[in-house]
């Protein structure tokens, strides 16, 4: 027995998609089979059945609903799957009979090419990239499909890799697509897999050949853009393979991919993977959750754009003063004008993610609800020009003249489309009244189908005496008539039986079958004109002009929704404006941390002070006891700059901020196991990345260098650190927190170099911390009163004091001149020599409650 018509063509199609599972389109359902079945129904959740495929075998078999495949795509696609889409491409009703149904795929879904309601948030993007490394050279370019959002970029030189990696780290992309083998970079392999968890597609060089990305970038961009890529062939191939992968992908025409931005190092305020994390600019480095960090603060947005908008200016802040500026100026009048902030947000809280939606649209995914609510958004975009039409500031003046209402095509939308349409877009009933004549004329017949209906049932009974006879319909047996048990010796003869139930019969009559094609007739022909009519309005949406159009008033409302949300922060939590220039000065009256100020619920949070440039105040060498606020500090310095540099007002009472061009922090961290570097040599990784790479322009914060070896060890690196950071080869902005209070002698010696320290006073036996940075060093670790607010036992405690207690005696003794007495050494000498050098380098800050125990135990066994 051969096989089935339909597994044949089922398997003429999986055979070209192996690596993926297929979603087989079956009446309602998206059907899968064989291998994909058991995968599917293991990974979804789902009952797992079987159908014959002839040869009298019976293949595994499960699906899903066509209403709500997107659900499953995405669970699939997170699971790290990749999903093919086999659609019908013809009415099945058309179909002649004996004859199958023509399939054909028409998406295939990646992490990378998600879109509409299929991406994992709608508040992020969702990246692709395509990475070329060709002679020294690396190309890199992201796009996200579902908003068209699309840059490029190269590095060269020594260092390239890093470079990439961190540039991958600010995209986050969801695939990345490589023309070598990922394991000839090995650095680059673990970070996809590890940091990043990228589905990965390596050895594509095909897709990178430079001819064919010629052609692509020619068909696909503007000419200018054409022109100035084709200038860089590692560029233009990087490019051209993402393009060849979004055909590849999405079986259509990707004219919705917005003007690209090619960019270069030193556009953006640069900062590497560490301190991103260390910074904890978009998520928590605990929780990996976005309460608790920098956009966690200044997110107030009412729109799915302005969130993405906004993660982009924080993980991009601007190093152009103008730019800045604007930002500030639109920032400000917000801040300063309640009534027109509230206004406009109560405006935005209606608009609706208007970018996917016309991705949806390009990428033939929309329904007719996805048109509504393209509609409803535009309603409300004369309203928001309106509020903008006597702004002050040159960039609301600008999105005022900018944005485009839409009126023609929020016209068009709204008198097509009901208000309330169904999901489906196959089954009509979306088409308001008055649009169309000949829908008009073919639901009058389905309601004069309802009256004949009603007419024919009253009838029947009065006819036959049957007082619960009643006539119904369901799409396997379309009209019937159904009379129960109890009736049914009352049945007329012309009374055809053609379905037998428990409680009752069905018939059909002459009559209700001449009926039953009438309204069947006019149902199917408004179904079949109402999807031709929603095609036409989606042709007429997707037009070149009309995509750019709708492109640029949805970047407009995210600029809006952007602006207000930085606005609402500053007006909220009393910021200030900054002076942003390009002087070496970063100068900070009574900063605050953003975030820690808004989780300080105990206390009143204690603002400080900040003066730093590249001649008198290069660094500020900070002590003080752990827990007293020293990373504190530092971090709202950094975090100071990165918000005033993306445009937004800062937390203090009055800031300059000469834009730094990058950022860097090394704080402390634990081993790197995924990479096998242990603490210190993540640590001595991080300083020298830091300089080799820092610029006279840059910001450096070193959160305690060198406690990952010997105190003398450690203390000769942190010095020399230092001096290299400060001297005239460097000279950077820096904040530099040690517990080697030997360094503090480095200020009068090191130009530039300034000591402050975080005020504590001691209490009892406990210490107060005053949160406040003065000038001088600490004259006190206060290490056993932070070992006792630590919670270590009162008896290593008392004993620490002793043994303190006893070194300082021994300290404060003069030193024994040289003399023949020293030849006369006893090995009770010798011990106690050695327990004392033992303590010297012996930081007690950093031991654990155990490791006093222990070292307390070696000393008495010396002794």
């Amino acid at each position: 027995m051969a096989k089935s018509p339909m597994m044949e063509q089922y398997e003429g199609i999986k055979v070209k998609y192996e690596d993926a599972i297929v979603l087989w389109r079956l009446g309602d359902f998206y059907e899968m089979f064989n291998e994909d079945a058991k995968v599917a129904s293991k990974e979804l959740e789902l009952t797992l059945t079987g159908r014959d495929c002839g040869e009298g075998q019976r293949a595994p078999m499960c699906g899903v609903p066509y209403h709500a495949v997107d659900t499953y795509i995405s669970r699939l696609v997170s699971k790290g799957h990749k999903v093919v889409i086999c659609e019908q491409l013809e009415d099945p009703a058309s179909v002649a009979s004996g004859k199958i149904v023509e399939r054909g795929v028409i998406r295939i879904v990646t992490p990378g090419t998600l879109t509409g309601g299929n991406t994992p948030s709608e508040t992020e993007n969702n990246y692709l990239s395509a990475v070329c490394f060709a002679g020294g050279e690396i190309g890199c370019a992201f796009c996200d499909i579902s908003t068209g959002d699309l840059y490029v970029t190269k590095f060269s030189g020594e260092g390239c890799v890093d470079a990439l990696m961190n540039e991958l780290g600010t995209y986050s992309p969801a695939e990345v697509i490589l023309n070598i083998s990922r394991y000839e970079n090995v650095p680059l392999s673990v970070f996809l897999d590890e940091r990043l968890g990228a589905f990965v597609s390596d050895r594509e060089d095909e897709r990178f050949d430079l001819s064919k990305a010629g052609k692509l970038i020619t068909a696909t961009l503007s000419k200018d853009e054409g022109k100035e890529l084709a200038a860089d062939a590692v560029m233009s191939r990087s490019v051209g393979a993402l393009i060849d992968y979004i055909h590849d992908t999405q079986k259509t025409d990707i004219s919705y991919i917005k003007s690209l931005k090619i960019y270069t190092r030193g556009e953006f305020l640069e900062m590497d993977l560490s301190t991103r994390r260390n910074l904890e600019l978009c998520e928590t480095m605990r929780s990996k959750e976005k309460r608790g960090s920098l956009l966690g603060v200044l997110d107030k947005t009412k729109t799915s754009m302005g969130a993405r908008l906004l993660r982009k200016w924080v993980e991009t802040p601007l190093v152009n003063a103008k730019a800045i500026e604007r930002r500030l100026d639109a920032v400000e009048e917000l801040a300063s004008d309640t009534m027109l902030r509230g206004e406009l947000t109560e405006q935005l809280r209606t608009v609706l993610d208007l970018e996917r939606l016309m991705g949806k649209l390009v990428y033939k995914s929309a329904v007719t609800r996805d048109l509504r609510a393209i509609a409803n958004t535009l309603s409300v975009v004369p309203a928001i020009r309106e509020l903008l039409a006597f702004s002050k500031s040159s960039e609301l003046r600008r999105l005022y003249d900018e944005t485009d209402d839409l009126a023609d095509i929020c016209s068009l939308v709204s008198r097509a489309i009901v208000d309330e349409p169904p999901f489906s877009v196959r089954e009509g009933g979306f088409i308001r009244e008055g649009y169309n004549e000949e829908v008009d004329s073919l639901n009058d017949i389905m309601k004069g189908g309802n009256a004949f209906k009603e007419q024919l049932e009253a009838s029947e009974k009065e006819r036959t005496g049957i007082p619960k006879l009643k006539i119904g319909y369901n799409r396997v047996f379309g009209y019937y008539i159904e009379v129960t048990n109890l009736y049914k010796d009352k049945v007329p003869e012309n009374y055809i039986r053609k379905q037998t139930l428990v409680n009752g019969e069905r018939y059909i009559t002459q009559e209700l079958k001449e009926f039953e094609a009438k309204i069947l007739g006019a149902s199917d022909r408004r179904s079949a004109l109402e999807y031709q009519l929603f095609c036409e309005i989606c042709d007429v949406l997707t037009e070149e002009n009309n995509i750019r159009r709708l492109q640029n008033t949805a970047a407009s409302l995210a600029l809006i929704d952007t602006y207000l949300s930085l606005a609402e922060v500053a007006a909220q939590n009393n910021y200030v404006r900054p002076e942003v220039d390009y002087s070496d000065v970063v100068s900070i009256t009574e900063g605050r941390h953003p975030v820690v100020e808004r989780f300080t619920t105990d206390a009143t949070f204690v603002p400080n002070d900040t003066l730093l440039d590249t001649e008198n105040n290069r660094m500020l060498l900070i002590t003080g006891p752990n827990m007293a606020g020293k990373s504190t500090y530092m971090r709202q310095t950094a975090l100071i700059c990165v918000m005033a540099q993306l445009g937004s007002f800062v937390p203090a009472s009055g800031a300059r901020i000469g834009i730094c061009d990058k950022i860097f922090t090394r704080v402390g961290a634990s081993d790197d196991l995924a990479s096998g570097q242990s603490t210190f040599m993540l640590e001595m990784t991080e300083v020298a990345y830091i300089l080799k790479n820092a610029t006279k322009r840059s910001l450096i914060i070193y959160d305690e260098i060198g406690r990952g070896t010997s105190t003398y060890d450690g203390m000769s690196i942190a010095k020399a650190v230092v001096e290299y950071t400060a001297g005239k080869k460097l000279g950077a902005k820096t904040l530099f927190a040690t517990h080697y209070h030997e360094l503090t002698d480095l200020e009068g010696q090191i130009p530039g170099v300034i000591n402050y320290n975080i005020a504590a006073k001691k209490k009892g036996d406990g210490v107060i911390f005053l949160r406040k940075i003065v000038r001088g060093h600490a004259d006190d670790s206060y290490g056993i009163e932070v070992a006792s607010l630590a919670g270590v036992p009162h008896e290593v405690i008392r004993r620490a004091k002793a043994i303190l207690s006893s070194l300082e005696a021994e300290a404060a003794k003069p030193h024994k001149s040289e003399t023949a007495e020293e030849a006369n050494i006893t090995f009770e000498d010798l011990a106690r020599d050695e327990v004392i050098h033992k303590l010297k380098n012996t930081d007690p800050n950093i031991l654990t409650p155990l490791e006093a125990l222990t070292l307390l135990t070696q000393l008495h066994g010396m002794l």
